[in-house]
């Protein structure tokens, strides 16, 4: 969290950071899985009830604000070894949900060939990979590919999001019945890149859609 020197062992966090972690709580929401308020009565955050989605529901491991630092890091500075403890987390917490949804595949969400050749690497797909060796559940990295290399989300409005990932996807060469499949993301802000991979994915195969993010903001 913080990138300070640690002494060697399997530690992942400094004392004072280890009190920081903030794992998604209950209540949340049924369709995103964003944690509500303590005292809340809602099943789904105001995002959720005011807009459509296209997958099932999803969950997530971590509070985004918590990790924010972390997570730029994983993504943008190479840091891959964060891929351990942020896959880990992510089965610790929701393994009960993958054996209750029980998926056919994981499916990390592409990046466009532009940025892997600046990144060398595409942090989803090694929280997929991490994934699959403690869940078991196979990988295909293949079923859906990025064609357009999108602008930052983050820096973008909601309809903004939805007019920059539109046909920013494709599905590729893969050609197997499909019951059942959880996309795999490292931030979950208000599902536009899940919406659109989902409606991508439904052009080609009758099946359920859910996603598994690492982090997610709060829901109201």
């Amino acid at each position: 969290m913080c990138d300070d020197v640690m002494p060697l062992g399997r530690q992942y966090f400094c004392k004072e950071c280890k009190s920081k972690i903030v794992y998604i709580k209950e209540p949340i929401c049924l369709k995103c899985g964003k944690e509500l308020l303590m005292d809340s009565t809602e099943e789904y955050c105001t995002d959720c009830k005011n807009r459509a989605h296209e997958f099932e529901s999803g969950r997530a491991a971590l509070d985004y604000g918590s990790f924010a630092d972390s997570i730029f890091r994983f993504k943008n500075k190479g840091r891959q070894e964060y891929s351990k403890f942020f896959a880990r987390a992510l089965y610790e917490s929701q393994k009960d949900f993958l054996r209750l949804i029980n998926p056919d595949f994981l499916v990390p969400v592409p990046i466009h060939k532009t940025k892997m050749s600046e990144r060398g690497y595409n942090q989803s797909e090694l929280i997929a990979d991490e994934l699959s060796r403690l869940s078991n559940i196979p990988v295909i990295s293949n079923l859906i590919l990025r064609t357009k290399n999108t602008k930052a989300l983050k820096e973008l409005g909601a309809n903004e999001r939805q007019n920059n990932l539109k046909k920013a996807f494709k599905i590729g060469t893969f050609d197997v019945k499909l019951k059942s499949i959880v996309i795999i993301d490292d931030i979950y802000t208000t599902g536009s890149t899940i919406d659109e991979i989902s409606r991508t994915i439904r052009e080609k195969f009758d099946c359920k859609i859910y996603f598994l993010t690492i982090t997610i903001g709060r829901g109201i």
